[in-house]
């Protein structure tokens, strides 16, 4: 029989562990949907309208969404494998979710696809220095 005092600690790593699959889904959702937000515009961020940000909002929380079940099946924490899973799921999703705007009806989800596998290749580096130079402080 367990001791409440275990109980407790037990409950205090589930809950610190579930936070941190949420930031990961909600980190994945927000490349992907920016990813796809630029690429549908060509970099005019004076050209975002409502359904814009519908279509992107669609293909990020699709995208976002399996690729963190993908990352946490895999159980793997390397940062090129988690983006190049992010982009590739991305491409996938943003091919489905709408045809492209520009060169072939693949270049779009391609390049989207690309972006998103940057941005969170980036975001985890920059990620993870904030966090190196916090725990040194």
């Amino acid at each position: 029989m367990r001791s409440c005092r275990t109980d407790i600690e037990y409950t205090q790593r589930n809950r610190s562990r579930i936070n941190h699959e949420i930031s990961y889904l909600i980190e994945n959702v927000s490349e992907a949907t920016v990813a796809c937000l630029l690429t549908m515009v060509q970099g005019n961020v004076l050209a975002i309208g409502v359904s814009h940000l519908i279509i992107a909002s669609q293909t990020g929380i699709t995208a976002g969404t399996a690729a963190t079940i993908a990352i946490l099946f895999s159980r793997k924490k390397k940062r090129g494998l988690i983006a190049t899973i992010l982009g590739s799921i991305t491409t996938v999703v943003d091919y489905l979710v709408h045809p492209g705007m520009f060169g072939s009806i693949f270049t779009e989800a391609i390049v989207t696809g690309v972006g998103a596998a940057l941005l969170s290749y980036a975001v985890s580096n920059l990620m993870s220095k904030v966090r190196s130079r916090k725990a040194a402080a």
